[in-house]
């Protein structure tokens, strides 16, 4: 009887830990998934390379490594339109 008891917990025990790690891998997939579209959103259109932050005269951008362009967030952007010094 305690070798049948034993066996049954050790089987719900297995199955916590399967669920437990099912959970964590849904999860980590979630993170992984929302970082790529946070990079994607970095990236300049043109070239496909990672945007670098910088400030210039002051101003928070995104700039291209090779000089295609640079990006402003749109608190930046409506900050630089109300005060275009």
């Amino acid at each position: 009887m305690t070798d049948e008891k034993d066996r049954l917990g050790g089987k719900l025990h297995d199955v916590e830990a399967a669920r437990e790690n099912q959970w964590a891998r849904q999860r980590d997939e979630e993170l992984l998934e929302r970082m790529r579209e946070r990079l994607q959103h970095h990236v300049c259109p043109k070239c496909k390379q990672v945007l670098v932050a910088k400030i210039e005269k002051g101003v928070h951008v995104h700039a291209c490594p090779d000089g295609h362009g640079a990006w402003l967030d749109e608190p930046t952007l409506k900050s630089v339109l109300k005060d275009p010094k």
